[in-house]
């Protein structure tokens, strides 16, 4: 997949460099949002390197299946709802080799399948697989095994908590206690979990915490001990110990040096295989029916060391969903140096992307907007956000790897960083270079006016939206972020819709937890967290138009729509069965749909009787 010598995970290399990888894991000009999403967040790769960690080691050490099945069914009495427009309904399905043989009617079926033994379906209904064309496979690996105490299952730090010294009590003394997604944006009570309310729940138990953002981590005084910081620990280079008035450390850890000063000293660290944690991944995303994952920022632990674990993935032929992935701007040096290309790979593992993160996060306030955001009582530059890159280099980078074959991903938040993508793109159009050939994305695509969408629509750019954003975030962008006006003009997908803009949806887990049944909910509903209100109301989507966001046209802005994404003959048995039709279901109930069953390559790879 790439040359030998430019691997990204090897002593030699990091002993030769070893200021690598805060370099590379932090855009210049990298604000203290405690909202930003991973893209950013070093803390990860810091946390390996300190740790002596290699990925491809992990990779390599993983047990190989036999060859790979290509399952056969023949599937009777099914609602099957296809994705493709020229056949939108079946009845029944026969899958031969792991791919789709023929779909229609049962009384139209060939006559190959009267020698088969018939699975009645019951009625149930069929999907295309579900695809998240937006998640982070490594920081999820890294989290997976953490106890998750965050706002979507606590809403308060008190009930949060509580949790901890639930798990303290079964748990053997001195062992450590390791939590994720704590999110003081959203969990009532303190800004901050200091040392003393860790300490409430244990002193017998080395104690840290992740927040949500992974730009920021919480420890408890044994915690602290154990690492050797006290207040005569000088502050990493590029983070900072918290501190209480008396300049004893406080357990606040900010930016990923500081968190990994601690989290490097958990002996689990070292016992847990990253790539098995990975194929736990793969069986999460199943559990919610999802086929195909996309990871947008690889590079951003190990470099082009990742590359060598995603291929052990693919080898080890245990991989239940299909892979694809975005190389990070930040690594562009590094990249370079190998012998990678845009479509490299195959059905299972793909590189289909080359992603610039231009800008922070609108709940963070280091989206870069046009005006301050609200609140701000002068409108400088300082009060409207960040750029990650700048104008010229955006143009540039853009123009650069569409030259060279990539299809480009922008990570675009605030309105101003949305204009900022689009001069790029039209500079690159009007070099006579296609965007909608490469189907180039913007990604989030937050804050949208109407003449931004005119102009994806003429460039032929799609845009993926985060859209929990309208539903945990959305009461806290009319109150404290934008105002009313401002917040109406998210995650535009009827309006895009309108234009002929193809768009998908998608979760940015760890930001949001991979759900694609939420998200459709979300898209249709666009209500409110902890609000009676609906987020502009008239950019509701029917459920239809859902549903092909995160099947066929995901999978089209994935460059896999002709393998995956729809049910039609010739493509790969990838599909889902659910407890109901989510077209008859009321809209405020999609994300209640049980997922009882996912295939893959015509396997059954998640029952829910399992």
């Amino acid at each position: 997949m790439f040359d030998e010598e430019s691997r990204g995970c090897n002593d030699d290399l990091l002993a030769a460099d070893p200021a690598w990888l805060p370099e590379i894991m932090v855009p210049r000009n990298h604000g203290d949002d405690p909202f930003a999403c991973p893209c950013c967040a070093n803390v990860f790769g810091q946390i390996l390197k300190d740790s002596g960690i290699c990925l491809a080691n992990h990779g390599q050490a993983l047990e190989r299946a036999g060859a790979p099945v290509q399952g056969d069914a023949w599937l009777v009495n099914a609602t099957i709802h296809t994705m493709d427009k020229d056949r939108p309904t079946a009845d029944a399905m026969w899958v031969k080799d792991g791919k789709i043989a023929w779909l229609g009617q049962r009384g139209q079926a060939p006559k190959e399948v009267d020698d088969w033994q018939p699975v009645d379906c019951a009625g149930k209904v069929i999907l295309p697989g579900f695809i998240d064309p937006h998640m982070h496979l490594a920081p999820l690996a890294m989290l997976h095994s953490f106890e998750n105490i965050g706002p979507f299952r606590y809403a308060s730090t008190a009930a949060a908590l509580v949790r901890l010294s639930e798990i303290a009590a079964t748990t053997p003394r001195g062992e450590w206690i390791v939590a994720r997604q704590f999110d003081p944006s959203l969990q009532s009570g303190p800004a901050y979990l200091t040392r003393e309310y860790l300490d409430e729940v244990s002193t017998d138990h080395p104690i840290f915490v992740y927040n949500a953002s992974l730009h920021l981590a919480y420890c408890n005084s044994p915690a602290l001990r154990i690492a050797g910081i006290s207040a005569n620990t000088p502050d990493p280079a590029g983070a900072e110990l918290g501190r209480d008035t008396q300049g004893e450390p406080n357990g606040v850890l900010k930016a990923g040096p500081a968190m990994a000063l601690v989290a490097r000293h958990n002996p689990a660290l070292k016992q847990q295989n990253l790539a098995e944690a990975c194929l736990d991944v793969f069986r999460q995303a199943n559990a919610v029916g999802i086929t195909l994952l996309c990871d947008q920022g690889t590079g951003l632990f190990q470099g082009a060391g990742e590359l060598d674990l995603y291929r052990s993935l693919r080898n080890s032929q245990r991989m239940t969903t299909r892979f694809r992935y975005a190389l990070s701007q930040a690594q562009a040096a590094r990249w370079d140096q190998t012998d990678i290309h845009w479509g490299q790979g195959d059905e299972w593992l793909r590189v289909t992307g080359w992603k610039v993160v231009s800008d922070g996060s609108n709940q963070g306030r280091t989206g870069l907007q046009r005006e301050a955001f609200l609140g701000q009582h002068n409108d400088t530059a300082a009060s409207r956000g960040i750029a990650y890159i700048e104008a010229d280099e955006l143009n540039n980078v853009v123009r650069k790897r569409l030259q060279q074959g990539w299809a480009v991903c922008v990570h675009a938040n605030g309105d101003a960083a949305i204009d900022r993508v689009l001069d790029a793109y039209e500079e690159a159009a009007e070099l006579g270079l296609d965007l909608h050939a490469k189907r180039c994305r913007i990604e989030h695509c937050s804050i949208l006016h109407d003449e931004q969408i005119d102009r994806m629509a003429a460039l032929g750019v799609s845009p993926s939206f985060l859209i929990g954003h309208v539903y945990y975030w959305g009461k806290t962008f009319v109150e404290d972020i934008f105002g009313q006006a401002k917040a109406e003009k998210l995650d535009r997908t009827a309006s895009c819709q309108a234009k002929g803009i193809r768009w998908t949806l998608h979760s940015d887990d760890p930001v949001t937890e991979m759900n694609p049944l939420r998200c459709i909910e979300n898209a249709v509903t666009r209500s409110m967290w902890r609000s009676h209100d609906i987020l502009a109301a008239d950019e509701r989507i029917p459920v239809d138009a859902a549903l092909r966001a995160m099947t066929i046209d995901a999978a089209w802005q994935c460059h896999s729509d002709h393998e995956v994404g729809s049910l039609e003959p010739g493509k790969y048995a990838d599909f889902v069965v659910l407890s109901e039709d989510p077209y008859r279901v009321a809209p405020d109930k999609l994300a209640q749909i049980r997922v009882e069953q996912t295939w893959v390559n015509g396997q059954k790879v998640y029952s829910q009787a399992q």
